[in-house]
């Protein structure tokens, strides 16, 4: 099982710093970042793949459980904070856990296990084909045979099919996740591809369903291996 990657939301630095060395001490946890209010972080789930959030309740500029209401595909999420009256509210919410400062060690271990428990119980359920995103109030089926390219529209992706374009308001990281490695790729900053859809290339495009699509700069390695 690969590591899972994890980032903290917390203002207060010895809190943080409670977390940074729990964390050091899991061998199947890769801490990413952590970031004082939930705006930076948003920031960083919008752009990369997170499998599992520390997060504090009462934070600047928008508190903990606010922004987890905004996550359209929230990863897995621990609560941290001294404040047990949220407790029922976070659950409503499907996080993972709920620690009240201060923890010991022993108790965060026990949160992080049911994180790693339904991560390989997700990875061993059947594969779907699909995935459901929100379109205009509603859930879409999506086939994954049926993408062509998604591409980044500031805080939309618009995701280009065989049959329809949808436009769904979430992160290109966000989409990214929820996509199986071997079936697409993410070529430029803006645009992950269906390896399948793939007709010509060069170093500098890629070729997809007759659409030319740039390679960023910061790709070109990464994808040498996949065609």
């Amino acid at each position: 099982m690969s590591n899972i990657k994890c980032i903290i939301i917390e203002d207060e630095p010895l809190a943080v710093k409670v977390l940074v060395d729990y964390i050091a001490q899991i061998p199947f946890l890769d801490l990413k970042g952590s970031f004082k209010d939930a705006f930076l972080a948003s920031e960083y789930l919008h752009k990369h793949d997170v499998g599992l959030i520390f997060l504090d309740i009462h934070l600047p500029k928008l508190k903990g459980m606010a922004f987890l209401k905004t996550l359209i595909n929230p990863p897995s999420v621990i609560i941290t904070t001294a404040y047990h009256q949220y407790a029922i509210e976070g659950f409503d919410l499907n996080v993972t856990d709920y620690l009240l400062k201060p923890f010991e060690f022993e108790r965060f271990f026990m949160a992080v296990n049911k994180v790693k428990s339904a991560s390989i119980e997700s990875k061993n359920s059947e594969i779907k084909d699909y995935i459901f995103v929100n379109v205009q109030k509603k859930k879409v089926k999506i086939l994954f045979s049926e993408i062509i390219f998604i591409e980044s529209q500031k805080e939309y992706i618009r995701i280009v099919t065989t049959k329809h374009e949808y436009l769904s308001k979430m992160g290109t990281g966000e989409i990214e996740a929820l996509l199986p490695e071997n079936l697409f790729k993410r070529i430029h900053r803006s645009f992950i591809i269906s390896l399948e859809k793939v007709e010509s290339f060069n170093a500098e495009m890629v070729e997809v369903n007759g659409i030319t699509i740039p390679i960023g700069r910061g790709y070109k390695e990464a994808i040498e291996g996949f065609f």
